[in-house]
């Protein structure tokens, strides 16, 4: 009884010990990426956004909507140059990401309702919308919720069918528990993460280069912080099932939508979900690029703006456009020794 009981008390001891980790490695955090915006209360939830006004601008308004793990400087860095001034622009923390509240928002229809308040505070009235990765599930929440809203859509890299299996890590099932998630993210999933992010990363980009600095000037560690690493375990764990309910209704989506997409993505796959979109969505354009991995945003930033001004009603070429990145890129290799091909079979792929 002894023993048990000391093992117990070291147990705690170790666990206290953690937490105090982890509440050092937030302040540290929180200290290096400070908010940028300003923010919005939408619901009950304080929502951090980047508004960027255009007078004259002559494209329609964009709304970014970014993915799992990530906050609203992933897609402001890259993009924001290339269409400031010709374009309103409005790049948001996802509740429960980056600067942004959860408040409510445990859904994907409830956050895609967030980004429309947000939009009508802002005098928005209708947007292209641009979703990456796990934003595009988000995005196609926003269209089937508020077609009136939607002007286009511009899916980067985007997760949005059923994958075989429904398979997800295990730490985000493991934080999606009540209780035990808690414990895990207050105690071992920052110091793991900070551990991990820098591999995590290369896995994202490859085959492609991280940009340099990528890391912190994106502020990916603010996902690190446990509320905000419960918030997206809790995405990724329901997000098969939003899918698998959601994809069937994808036909009733009238908006000018483009899909890009690469051949080399190591995180969804693109064969499941970007194939997918084409083909449930009337009119839908995938552009491939080859060599191309899950980081459209930052190493094809010339064409995701191409896809908004298609999107707008321009006639751009984008597979010319494509040609030039895929030479651009042809050469990279980052990460092509470490990090398996992902590959499922055609018989697999989402019910249409």
């Amino acid at each position: 009884m002894y023993l048990i009981c000391l093992a117990l008390l070291l147990l705690v001891a170790f666990l206290i010990a953690l937490a105090g980790i982890t509440r050092a490695g937030v302040w540290l955090i929180e200290r290096r990426n400070p908010p940028i915006g300003a923010f919005a209360d939408i619901d009950g939830a304080r929502i951090h956004y980047v508004h960027v006004p255009a007078a004259g601008a002559g494209l329609p308004p964009v709304v970014f909507i970014h993915g799992a793990s990530a906050n609203l400087k992933d897609q402001m860095l890259p993009l924001r140059p290339l269409l400031e001034g010709r374009a309103e622009l409005l790049f948001l923390d996802r509740p429960g990401f980056g600067w942004s509240e959860r408040g409510d928002n445990e859904t994907l229809a409830t956050q895609a309702d967030t980004v429309a308040a947000l939009m009508d505070r802002l005098g928005i009235a209708r947007a292209i919308i641009v979703g990456h990765s796990f934003g595009g599930a988000v995005t196609t929440a926003f269209a089937r919720q508020h077609p009136q809203k939607t002007l286009g859509l511009v899916f980067l890299a985007p997760v949005s069918h059923p994958w075989p299996g429904g398979a997800t890590a295990w730490y985000y099932k493991l934080t999606a528990v009540p209780v035990v998630g808690w414990l895990f993210s207050e105690t071992i999933a920052s110091a793991a993460g900070m551990l991990r992010i820098g591999n995590a990363t290369a896995c994202v980009f490859s085959p492609n280069n991280v940009p340099k600095g990528y890391i912190g000037k994106a502020s990916i560690p603010l996902v690190l912080r446990p509320p905000a690493f419960r918030a997206n375990a809790r995405d990724v764990a329901r997000l098969y099932g939003y899918v698998r309910a959601a994809s069937p209704g994808y036909r009733e989506i009238k908006a000018p939508t483009l899909v890009i997409s690469g051949d080399r993505d190591k995180v969804v796959y693109a064969t499941v979900h970007s194939v997918g979109l084409e083909r449930d969505i009337p009119g839908a354009e995938l552009v491939w690029v080859a060599n191309l991995g899950h980081k459209p945003d930052w190493i094809a930033p010339d064409l995701v703006v191409g896809a908004i001004e298609r999107a707008a009603g321009a006639p751009v070429d984008l597979q010319s456009m494509a040609s030039v990145v895929e030479s651009r890129i042809a050469g990279d290799a980052q990460g092509a020794d470490r990090y398996p091909e992902l590959k499922v079979p055609d018989a697999e792929l989402a019910p249409g």
